[in-house]
């Protein structure tokens, strides 16, 4: 396992969230890297539990970074203007909240938690 210190970022692959959340989760969590696994709309995908080939490719991929680079922390992200989940605010709140026992089920026993990148891109934790 790694000595240096890893959290985990379930994020879109919109290139626009990535730096407010990896600044975001370094500072919060003062370690050094974030493992950053993309894919459009993530919080749709999880909280649906839908398409299998993707989910357990999301969760092979959270897998590597908490047991190989001992990842303290899980977090999964929603962001205003998503081009992958088209939906408001709210409904990507609501799927927030039921993404985050998808990914406790993977039995990993790291904490998880929600985090909304809004329209300034200014990340929030908000689960």
């Amino acid at each position: 396992m790694s000595t240096q210190k890893f959290v985990t970022a379930i994020n879109c692959m919109d290139g626009r969230v990535q730096l407010p959340v990896i600044n975001w989760m370094k500072k919060q969590f003062a370690v050094e890297h974030v493992d950053m696994i993309t894919e459009p709309g993530p919080v749709k995908i999880l909280a649906e539990n839908a398409p299998k080939e993707i989910i357990d490719s999301i969760q092979k991929r959270v897998e590597i970074s908490v047991k190989k680079h001992g990842s303290s922390c899980i977090a999964i992200i929603g962001h205003y203007d998503c081009a992958g989940n088209p939906v408001d605010k709210h409904t990507q709140l609501g799927q927030l909240k039921e993404a985050i026992p998808i990914i406790q089920s993977w039995g990993l026993q790291t904490p998880v938690i929600g985090l909304w990148v809004d329209e300034n891109w200014a990340t929030h934790q908000v689960l």
